[in-house]
């Protein structure tokens, strides 16, 4: 396969440090992984048998991360902005990958929204189109405000196919740091901890140091500065001070010229894996890939979580490894060198924790479900191109194949119902809405009072199950005068309310009546009944009935399943079996095939499905979407 990882750290290393991971993983199954990295360099990630794209980088200060800077430190420029964007999307075409992993975006990195976008579209008119994966690490930022998840969770259904996790649920489920909806939840795909092998101990160069390592990133100052007095409070131990080559040249001298007999301060090393599992104890931040290494080493150890600007997503892993018996936590708030000794000495006196069963096979499970979802797309685009199929030879021999669009259960104006009608009114496609009598508002009236090309049907009396358990939900149980008079009343004051626009057709809420009652529904003055069924009925061109029963066939929801998206490779090429078996009959006209949708219970998942199936179906050239009107003979 032909990979490609888009990655921008702006701060620290760590989002590329996992990146590479997982792109040198798949360089050894045999892959071939090009790395896109939109962040300063850094030497000391190993890129071994990847291809690096180096996008013109940017990185950020403090913890302001909307304001970007070049590698000069000025203010990155419009121009800088456009040779990013333009360098990623040719590195998508010349690379063609049949698989893209994004990392972070879009649950962050919101800043850097323009060049991803540009990069999803470029993605999308690719053929065959790449499977896109977000990738994130076990913990989130959480979002300041529930648009900035909405974001997340519209972007993800509409351009990617998964949500790899970096993590163990059984550790930290990302519920602990990011609000996981519905369908959301239904597209993550945990992978375990990405970890490189736990290095071999050793009893060479520092071994039995305090090694204090500072990350990637200019944030780790105020731990490095109280370990130096920390080290002069422990004066009996050597300490070992690793500072990132983020850190401005200024303040790593300053270190060195401060530092007591026992401190020696130098830069960051490829072979920290080495000199921390010779380590007597270590003391560093609890960002993702120092976790797992200390994990991996076993060593005494404390944490110092950056916490500043609000930041909570090392504070969330600190806490959770600490229960594990891992880690101590220095707060930052809490720093000083004498806190940071006593938190070394507790950790020194306790030894080395024992660690809990943690899944940190995730380099190698990515790829198996990479693989997956690879073949998780084939299957949708077979999908589509069977229901193209059966269209096409639809539209050459000179067939029809006529659809309409049912959404049940509105009662009143919401922005939901707003985004549905937009959705109507951009198309330009009937629809019909089923309306609960005994709950809708004049209000839904008002709303509707300008919308063109919209019925309304009657749904049910008042949406209340009345069957004893266990058997399913229905309202519609018993076919008694009681009952006809109830769904009379319904009609009329659905008639009082939209006027013409109001149809005497019947949609029994879930679906389900009681077949003796839908045989007496003309004395309650209705002419037609529409359910949901897995068959399309086979009527004759041009037949006439005083009665009509005109279903729908397709509802994207899974309500088996709790709600959500069915699997939809498996429902798109149920519809294009039910038009192939219709299509044998030799009918000049298909269907009527109805769409059913529910509103009120989508999620971005679900209306980024409707949208594409209606976009599809309306574009085709033998399709014909018609009114209910006319679908049951009162036009």
């Amino acid at each position: 396969m032909r990979a490609l990882i888009v990655v921008t750290h702006l701060l620290g290393i760590g989002h590329l440090a996992r990146a590479a991971a997982l792109g040198r993983a798949m360089a050894r199954g045999g892959h071939a992984v090009t790395l896109a990295t939109g962040g300063r360099p850094a030497a000391v990630v190993d890129m071994a048998g990847i291809d690096v794209v180096q996008l013109p980088p940017l990185h950020v200060r403090g913890t302001d991360f909307r304001a970007l800077f070049d590698e000069d430190g000025a203010v990155a420029s419009e121009a800088l902005m456009r040779a990013r964007r333009d360098r990623l999307c040719d590195a998508a075409r010349r690379t063609r990958p049949d698989a893209v992993v994004i990392e972070l975006f879009p649950f962050g990195r919101r800043q850097l929204a323009g060049e991803f976008q540009s990069l999803l579209q470029e993605l999308a008119a690719l053929r065959p189109r790449p499977v896109v994966l977000s990738s994130i690490r076990d913990v989130l930022a959480p979002p300041s405000t529930p648009q900035k998840a909405a974001f997340a969770d519209e972007t993800l259904a509409a351009h990617f196919d998964g949500v790899l996790v970096h993590g163990d649920p059984a550790v930290l489920p990302l519920e602990a740091s990011w609000p996981v909806s519905t369908g959301l939840a239904r597209v993550l795909r945990y992978t375990g901890y990405i970890a490189e092998a736990a290095a071999p101990t050793r009893s060479g160069e520092g071994s039995g140091d305090i090694l204090v390592s500072g990350g990637g990133s200019e944030s780790s100052l105020p731990i490095l500065e109280a370990a130096l007095g920390a080290a002069r409070l422990l004066p009996g131990r050597r300490w070992r001070l690793l500072a990132g080559q983020g850190l401005p040249q200024s303040d790593f001298a300053q270190l060195g010229q401060e530092a007591p007999d026992n401190a020696g301060v130098e830069r960051a090393r490829p072979d920290f894996p080495q000199l921390l599992a010779g380590a007597a104890c270590s003391v560093s931040q609890a960002g993702y890939n120092t976790m797992l290494d200390l994990v991996g080493a076993a060593v005494p150890a404390v944490v110092v979580p950056f916490e500043r600007g609000g930041e909570r997503e090392q504070a969330i892993r600190a806490e959770r490894f600490a229960s594990l018996g891992l880690v101590r936590i220095v707060r930052e708030c809490d720093l000083t060198p004498q806190a940071l000794a006593d938190a070394v000495r507790g950790a020194l006196s306790a030894g080395r924790p024992q660690a809990p069963a943690i899944d940190v096979a995730g380099a190698v499970r990515s790829i198996a479900l990479v693989d997956d979802m690879m073949a998780e797309r084939h299957a949708l685009d077979a999908a589509w191109s069977r229901l193209e199929a059966v269209l096409d030879r639809c539209a050459d021999e000179g067939r029809i194949v006529r659809f309409w669009w049912r959404d049940d259960d509105a009662v009143a104006p919401t922005p939901a119902l707003d985004r549905l009608l937009a959705l109507a009114r951009r198309l330009g496609l009937p629809l019909s809405l089923a309306v609960i009598p005994g709950q809708v508002t004049p209000a839904l009236a008002q709303r509707l009072a300008d919308e063109e090309g919209i019925a309304v049907l009657v749904h049910g009396i008042a949406h209340r199950n009345n069957a004893a358990a266990p058997a399913k939900k229905q309202e519609l149980v018993a076919a008694d005068d009681a009952t006809l008079a109830a769904l009379r009343h319904g009609r009329e004051r659905l008639r009082a309310l939209f006027g013409a626009r109001a149809l005497p057709v019947l949609v029994p809420p879930w679906n389900r009546i009681d077949p003796a009652l839908a045989a007496r529904l003309p004395e309650a003055g209705f002419v037609g009944l529409s359910t949901f069924s897995t068959r399309l009925e086979e009527r004759k061109p041009g037949e006439s009935r005083a009665f009509s029963r005109v279903d729908t066939h397709v509802d994207p929801i899974d309500w088996r399943g709790g709600g959500g998206i069915v699997r939809a490779p498996a429902h798109i090429a149920a519809l294009a079996g039910m038009l192939e078996n219709q299509l044998a009959h030799g009918l000049p006209e298909l269907g009527p095939v109805g769409v059913l949708t529910h509103h009120l219970v989508h999620d971005a998942w679900i209306w980024n499905f409707v949208r594409a199936l209606l976009e599809r179906l309306d574009a085709h050239r033998a399709v014909r979407f018609e009114p209910a009107g006319l679908l049951f003979g009162l036009t």
